[in-house]
């Protein structure tokens, strides 16, 4: 029986997603209102507009396994008491927190497949904590300027989905 992606998105395998069915006599496939996966990406790129960051605003939000309940957020920045700002204008090299970071430091550590929401797809040390933290899916709506962190999600079995097709619906 073929499967069926609630929103449409057939890179998004998340069990919340998929459903086996026929088009025709299946679930209501017409998607109406924003998926939750649209939302907590919204979410984050709200956070994003909190970064102080000169070079790229990050936000992040993170989720149990059932989308049910935010479990962290967060935006790239400098640490806790430094000045808003970068400490240099070099790219790779501004002394920003990322954001994941930033999110995964708040995040329970035992809990299982968690979701992470990103606007721009993880560094290499991010998809690496992003793996030790337990988590399952990162949905990004851009790719980082490098793809070797997406690169390292696949290969410890994360599974990165480029979520853009609801970015300007519903708005």
């Amino acid at each position: 029986m073929p499967l069926i992606f609630k929103d449409g998105v057939p890179e998004n395998t998340h069990p919340l997603n998929v459903v086996e069915g026929n088009a025709a006599a299946g679930p209501d496939t017409e998607v109406t209102r924003p998926p939750l996966f649209e939302v907590y990406m919204r979410m984050a790129e709200e956070l994003a507009k909190r970064s102080t960051c000169a070079r790229l605003q990050v936000g992040t939000v993170i989720t149990d396994a059932r989308l049910e309940n935010v479990v962290a957020i967060g935006y790239n920045g400098n640490a806790r008491g430094f000045p808003n700002r970068c400490d240099t204008d070099e790219a790779g090299r501004c002394g920003c927190i990322h954001s994941e970071m930033n999110a995964l430091v708040k995040a329970p550590g035992h809990l299982p497949d968690k979701v992470a929401f990103v606007t721009a797809s993880p560094c290499v040390m991010c998809a690496k904590l992003m793996i030790q933290a337990n988590v399952a899916y990162v949905f990004y709506r851009e790719p980082y300027r490098s793809p070797e962190g997406l690169e390292v999600l696949e290969r410890g079995g994360v599974k990165a989905v480029r979520y853009h097709r609801w970015k300007d619906a519903w708005r």
